[in-house]
């Protein structure tokens, strides 16, 4: 029986930037995607926000709670127990004050057994995140296009297009790392930015549309094996297309329904009843 590998850990995700092993991290929203997940060997799960859009059918991550991502986390953790898995923190969960964000960010180590949370934003929020590293919360930073924030950026697109924007993303990075943040997101951004980024700070880069001089790369579950309905971003590789397999599952299954092909003698329980 093939052994499981080890599962990830901070100094080991620290020890892959060292060596300039890539991290690999994805989306997981339900046990049974969890559960292919670590089959696959990814290094890293990330429970991400993004539930709203792919799971819950909203058109931003504003709108999912605490609640939510404690419900679909407790569900990863299940169906991946060997992997490490790191959980969002939603919307107005760490910007109010540190008491909250701290009850609150415990709230997903304990209740749904998460590694480590993940903050969007910069030094703005540096005092929350040593605040959760002091109680011993391990804590992963998010800069460039921040989802929750997405209503004040008007949009989704590319962040530090320019000098200035770019010196600030990378005065956050730098903020966020000596707050005692393990790891950053970065996520569309020129590449050029992300390679100034990744070469600075000690902490491991995880991009998502940052390009490829990161440490690592995260990609939304959903958009990898073509479950996405409408367009995808540009970075956005899918890797199969179950969503039009799927269709045509349930088209077939619809068909034979309606044409009584469905239940056949195979897939029906049948015994004989002697007569008294």
């Amino acid at each position: 029986m093939p052994q499981q590998p080890k599962k990830q850990t901070i100094p080991g995700v620290h020890a892959k930037k060292l060596q300039g092993s890539p991290i690999v991290m994805l989306t997981a929203y339900d046990a049974t995607q969890a559960a292919l997940v670590q089959k696959a060997e990814i290094d890293i799960i990330l429970v991400g926000d993004s539930l709203g859009m792919t799971v819950l059918g909203y058109d931003s991550t504003v709108p999912v709670t605490i609640d939510d991502m404690v419900h679909h986390a407790k569900a990863v953790r299940h169906g991946a127990p060997d992997t490490m898995v790191v959980v969002d923190m939603p919307f107005l969960t760490y910007h109010q004050n540190i008491e909250t964000t701290v009850r609150l960010a415990g709230r997903l180590m304990q209740e749904a057994h998460a590694d480590a949370v993940k903050l969007e934003g910069g030094a703005a929020i540096v005092t929350h995140i040593k605040a959760l590293v002091q109680a011993g919360i391990p804590v992963c930073g998010h800069l460039g296009l921040t989802p929750q924030a997405v209503l004040h950026m008007g949009g989704y697109k590319v962040q530090a297009k320019d000098v200035v924007s770019a010196d600030q993303l990378m005065d956050d990075a730098l903020a966020v790392e000596q707050a005692g943040a393990f790891a950053v997101v970065l996520e569309c951004i020129p590449s050029v930015v992300a390679k100034r980024v990744t070469e600075t700070v000690r902490i491991p880069t995880i991009g998502i549309g940052a390009g490829e001089f990161c440490d690592g790369q995260v990609l939304v579950f959903h958009d990898v094996v073509g479950l996405t309905q409408g367009s995808r971003p540009k970075f956005v590789k899918q890797y199969a297309a179950l969503g039009d397999s799927a269709l045509d599952a349930l088209k077939a299954y619809r068909d034979e329904v309606v044409s009584r092909r469905f239940p056949d003698l195979d897939h029906q329980y049948n015994i004989s009843i002697s007569e008294p």
